[in-house]
């Protein structure tokens, strides 16, 4: 089944960041992965749904004209809009996928450490959701551990499988560690993906 909000709310009033965020090098460096994989060096419009205390959806605020980030638990939420209080293009909103959905389109949709909580029905949801709030060559940027969660649903790779079985989705970057991994699809758009080099003139 999909984990309860119950369970998020726990986490939250025991620590204002019970996954080291802030402190571990290794979220540190799986956040500057994630941004430096956009293939894109602006967006426009990005949704990030289970944005948590909101360092990732700082780090996208630099890349994209406008960002709204939904976390379900309310602690967390309020953490967030700390965090991103500077940052006038940030909305932070207490909202909880897929029983919710904001009105796209969206440019960049990041999923990230999300997936694997939720139960087939609802990773079906979520992910035609995604798929059909994209604008023309819009992105998905997927980011998931992979090591087993006695809480979570599903496992990370999980995840991505299913993923990677939406149609009109094409991967553009795929990154493999043991610890995570790290995909990013476009939807379609008139003459297909661009690689970065290309669209510097670089090819």
């Amino acid at each position: 089944m999909t984990v309860d909000g119950a369970y998020f709310d726990a986490m939250y009033s025991s620590s204002d960041d019970p996954w080291g965020f802030r402190s571990r090098w290794y979220e540190r460096r799986k956040r500057a992965l994630s941004t430096a994989a956009l293939t894109r060096e602006r967006y426009g419009r990005a949704f990030e749904p289970g944005c948590s205390i909101g360092l990732l959806t700082g780090d996208l605020a630099s890349r994209c004209d406008r960002v709204l980030a939904w976390e379900g638990s309310a602690e967390a939420a309020a953490l967030a809009r700390e965090e991103s209080a500077g940052a006038g293009n940030v909305l932070v909103r207490c909202a909880r996928i897929p029983s919710e959905w904001p009105e796209g389109p969206f440019d960049l949709v990041v999923l990230s450490e999300l997936l694997y909580y939720f139960d087939d029905g609802d990773l079906a949801s979520v992910l035609d959701r995604t798929r059909e709030s994209l604008g023309p060559g819009g992105t998905v940027l997927a980011v998931h551990w992979r090591h087993h969660v006695p809480e979570h649903a599903r496992s990370g790779d999980d995840a991505h499988r299913a993923l990677a079985a939406v149609p009109g989705l094409e991967r553009v970057v795929e990154h493999v560690e043991e610890d995570f991994l790290l995909d990013l699809y476009q939807a379609p758009e008139a003459g297909g993906p661009v690689s970065v080099a290309r669209a510097g003139g670089l090819v």
